[in-house]
C-alpha cells in the first residue's frame, strides 16, 4: 500500500478514537446536567464516527478505485479533520 494511503488510514483512526473521547466526554456532562445541548453534541459525534469508521474501511478495501491522484486530497481531509477534532477536544475540556 503506498504511503499516502497508509496515512489517510492512520489519520481516519485517530479522528475515530478522538470522536470516541468526545462521546465519552459528552456523555459523562450529559449525565450531570441533563443538557439538550450535549444530547445533540452526542448525536453529532456519534455520526461523524461512523462516517470515519465507513471512510476508513473503504481506504482499506476500495483503495483500487480510487485514482492515484486522489491520494494527497484524502490526506488533506483528514488532518483538517483531524485539527478540527483537537480544537473540539481542548475547547470541551
Amino acid at each position: 500500500m503506498q504511503p499516502l494511503v497508509e496515512a489517510a488510514i492512520v489519520f481516519s483512526f485517530l479522528n475515530a478514537a478522538l470522536l470516541l473521547g468526545l462521546l465519552y466526554l459528552y456523555l459523562r456532562i450529559l449525565a450531570k446536567t441533563h443538557a439538550r445541548y450535549t444530547l445533540g453534541l452526542i448525536i453529532f459525534a456519534t455520526l461523524l464516527l461512523v462516517q470515519n469508521l465507513i471512510t476508513m474501511a473503504s481506504y482499506l478495501f476500495m483503495i483500487g478505485f480510487y485514482s492515484w491522484q486522489l491520494y494527497p486530497v484524502l490526506d488533506m481531509i483528514g488532518v483538517f479533520e483531524f485539527a478540527g477534532l483537537i480544537a473540539l477536544f481542548r475547547v470541551t475540556l
